[in-house]
């Protein structure tokens, strides 16, 4: 077969297959559990041979080389989700952050439309099928719009990177370069629910009714949300990541996906993190269907799923319902993710309910979540006019359609009792309540 000389003509080593990238480009890194961490580090060992390249991503795990001190002038992030490996350099002013909903980032990279065209795409994938084509396995997300549309195309074929199923294929024809390594994937330390988050994960779970499906995020709070719903029925996914609750979910028979409305019986996902157990069960499994994120995130798609449950969390919410979720204060801290995304999906969705959910303090009951107005310099990534639900170990407040008052008295209501009367005092002054 034609693939397989093709395959071998392109095999190097990673010091070759970053020697293609110049001064002055720009790349893309797949992120998440995807990303190449032997192409990145021999990419980081060609720094002094490089300036100004510019590196796109979304989330990065585990310890970046290419934000490691020395590496300025060198190589500057463009991050379209900060995480732990890049949020130092961006608050610090060496990298750059882009605020963004998640659905919209493939849109950057396409030719002649897109305004972060790129010359090179980095990205981690499985071996090979009969046919010739690699699955992006874990991480679907903006990895095709890169793949296609970068000028070149270095691939890491990972014997350990999982077979997923759906529009997550690229064919060996379009690498430029391949490198072959066996290396286990980035996985999520899952740490059990705490006493607040399995408070909240009930509230969340009075809320789901039979047949709906569900968008879940990471963390504690949608982890016990899915354990409170084990006497659910009939529960679909629909979802930007698929975590190790939804697989025990699966495996209990509460997820079946067989009253869903769009793709039926599937698990529709854009990306997976968690345990090494968990990408084995996605391995070749038929339940899976990974899409791009500008299918999966895309809120029209979204709101065609039927009682779609959307569950996300947040840094603070104001007395207004201003949802502040990527930065503390002026401080970025992650992104906005998929959270808009599903929020206006399920806002659509007939029968829908879009949650925010969040502990009621921070930092041992000393900061109230539920604030009497956003710090100074936090954004609002979901705007009052787009809540819904809000949920913390206190309650449910439903906002929706309300006045500034009523929506001021029902979050004080689910605040911390010791704010309460603080949060009370603030809205009387500025004439609230």
């Amino acid at each position: 077969m034609r693939w397989i000389e093709d395959y071998k003509q392109k095999l190097t080593t990673a010091d070759d297959a970053v020697s293609i990238i110049e001064s002055g480009n720009r790349i893309y890194i797949s992120g998440n559990a995807a990303a190449p961490y032997p192409l990145v580090k021999a990419l980081a060992a060609r720094k002094d041979s490089l300036r100004n390249v510019n590196v796109v991503h979304v989330l990065l795990l585990g310890e970046d080389p290419l934000s490691a001190p020395g590496m300025e002038g060198h190589f500057r992030h463009k991050s379209l989700f900060v995480g732990p490996a890049d949020r130092k350099a961006v608050n610090e002013g060496k990298a750059d952050y882009f605020p963004i909903f998640l659905y919209e980032i493939p849109g950057l990279f396409y030719h002649g439309s897109g305004t972060l065209p790129l010359d090179v795409a980095i990205i981690q994938t499985s071996p090979p099928d009969a046919h010739g084509f690699l699955s992006f396995g874990v991480e679907d997300l903006a990895t095709k719009a890169a793949a296609e549309n970068a000028k070149k195309l270095i691939v890491q074929v990972n014997d350990k990177m999982p077979r997923t199923l759906g529009d997550c294929f690229i064919h060996v024809a379009k690498a430029t370069k391949i490198v072959e390594t066996s290396e286990e994937l980035l996985t999520l330390e899952i740490t059990p629910p705490n006493e607040v988050e399995t408070r909240i994960g009930q509230y969340i779970a009075d809320l789901v009714e039979d047949g709906s499906t569900l968008q879940l995020g990471i963390g504690g709070i949608p982890n016990a949300a899915l354990s409170a719903m084990n006497n659910k029925k009939d529960l679909g996914i629909h979802t930007e990541m698929v975590s190790d609750g939804i697989m025990e979910a699966i495996e209990l028979g509460v997820i079946t996906g067989a009253k869903k409305s769009l793709h039926p019986g599937k698990v529709v996902a854009t990306f997976i993190l968690g345990s090494t157990a968990l990408y084995n069960f996605a391995h070749n499994n038929p339940l899976f269907e990974m899409h791009p994120v500008d299918y999966s995130n895309d809120p029209f798609i979204v709101a065609q799923n039927d009682k779609m449950v959307a569950i996300n969390s947040a840094i603070e919410v104001d007395l207004t319902g201003q949802v502040c979720s990527d930065s503390v204060g002026y401080r970025i801290y992650s992104g906005f993710g998929g959270q808009v995304d599903f929020i206006r999906g399920a806002a659509r969705s007939k029968g829908g309910k879009p949650i925010i959910a969040l502990p009621s303090t921070a930092k041992n009951d000393t900061i109230s979540k539920i604030a009497p107005h956003l710090l100074e310099g936090a954004g609002v990534v979901t705007s009052r006019g787009d809540v819904h639900y809000v949920v913390t170990e206190y309650g449910v407040a439903y906002l929706h359609g309300k006045s500034l008052r009523r929506r001021a008295e029902a979050l004080i209501n689910i605040a911390h009792p010791k704010f309460r009367d603080e949060l009370t005092s603030f809205a009387k002054k500025i004439k609230i309540i």
